[in-house]
């Protein structure tokens, strides 16, 4: 069941997310990614990079960019999309929770619209703090828990039936209490919403964290 799901659901999910998110890219979304990118610098590495919403969007202080996806149909859009970009890059099929990098040989990661869908939050954080050299940061826009009470209570209720249309989404995941709780220390996180989206997934935080040296 599970290999007849990812062949048919996964391929079909993969082919419809970058128009499942277009308007709120358009909406403001991609520029919030910009902003937050602004601050990478160095060797980089962007956890869950998707379809590769992210690409074109890094400055010119990365020296190099590594694009880490688990998903073989997200990757194969991912791949499609890096040959235009002006710098080293590197796409490799790998889950946040389990890289095949060497410790401390990154300067800075990032995740965008991932944290609420990787199996282990936690385990992937710490992962990424072990990939990070002392005094590297991870950069992240994501969608998280409501603070307005009766919000979250729908998040609650509504959680499993959109884990499965979203293919593994956590619409109701505390992603900041988790971050402040991983061996990253947060340093700046900002909340809003994201653009044009259903409500469920419209809270958002945005900062940054590092990694104590």
């Amino acid at each position: 069941m599970g290999r007849i799901y990812d062949a048919t659901w996964g391929r079909g999910f993969a082919a419809l997310y970058d128009r499942g998110l277009k308007a709120p890219e358009e909406g403001g979304l991609r520029e919030m990614r910009r902003e937050a990118l602004a601050a990478a610098s160095g060797r980089t590495i962007d956890l869950g990079a998707g379809t590769g919403a992210n690409v074109g969007l890094f400055p010119p202080a990365v020296t190099e960019l590594v694009l880490a996806e688990p998903d073989r149909h997200m990757i194969k859009r991912l791949r499609s999309k890096i040959g235009a970009v002006g710098m080293d890059v590197e796409a490799v099929e790998a889950s946040a929770e389990d890289l095949p990098f060497e410790g401390s040989s990154f300067d800075t990661a990032v995740f965008t619209l991932v944290l609420c869908t990787v199996p282990d939050p936690a385990a992937a954080l710490a992962e990424t703090a072990r990939v990070l050299r002392p005094g590297g940061k991870m950069l992240f826009v994501e969608h998280v828990r409501a603070e307005e009470q009766g919000l979250a209570r729908w998040q609650d209720r509504l959680e499993k039936p959109w884990r499965f249309l979203a293919d593994g989404c956590h619409c109701n995941r505390d992603t900041v209490a988790t971050i402040e709780a991983s061996p990253l220390s947060l340093e700046q996180v900002e909340h809003g919403r994201v653009p044009k989206a259903p409500p469920l997934v419209r809270p958002l935080a945005r900062g940054g964290a590092v990694l104590p040296g």
